[in-house]
């Protein structure tokens, strides 16, 4: 038999997604997260600075590089600081000096650790590196907002 109450239809409405070029399907996002390029994974990889650099810099992240030095932020390596002597993009992991553990025969292998759970506490500074800096600087005096000139510049033409 059929059932006559008649049912409200849940409203829904599209959320509109800011860049129409992004999925934001699940499987469409960790194929594009997996299959990155280098420059890409470069991005991906980007961890937060410290608040001292944050002051410094008016910058909250970076992507990492070698000779950055790091402290862990989470997970069961918490807590210890070192430099970053490899940035393995093909595995989304830095290895940080002074982390290793040993393997079954006794030798010692690097621990990989994701960007995401380390804080750099001090950027290994290039030409290269301090233009991203200047470019990412939030607080920059004209950036963003335009303002009119302080003094007309006609009053001074005679």
């Amino acid at each position: 038999q059929h059932c006559t109450t008649q049912h409200t239809p849940i409203d829904r409405s599209p959320i509109m997604k800011f860049n129409p070029n992004v999925a934001s399907s699940r499987r469409k996002s960790r194929k594009a997260h997996f299959s990155a390029h280098s420059e890409a994974r470069r991005k991906i990889m980007s961890a937060h600075l410290s608040k001292e650099l944050r002051e410094k810099y008016n910058v909250r992240s970076m992507p990492i590089r070698k000779d950055d030095e790091v402290v862990i932020a989470r997970g069961t390596h918490k807590d210890r600081t070192g430099k970053v002597i490899t940035v393995y993009r093909r595995k989304y992991v830095i290895h940080v000096a002074g982390l290793t553990k040993d393997k079954q025969n006794g030798a010692p292998v690097q621990v990989g650790v994701q960007p995401s759970n380390c804080t750099i506490t001090k950027l290994k500074i290039d030409k290269s590196r301090q233009a991203i800096l200047d470019r990412k600087n939030r607080t920059s005096a004209d950036k963003g907002k335009y303002s009119e000139p302080k003094e007309p510049v006609m009053n001074q033409v005679d």
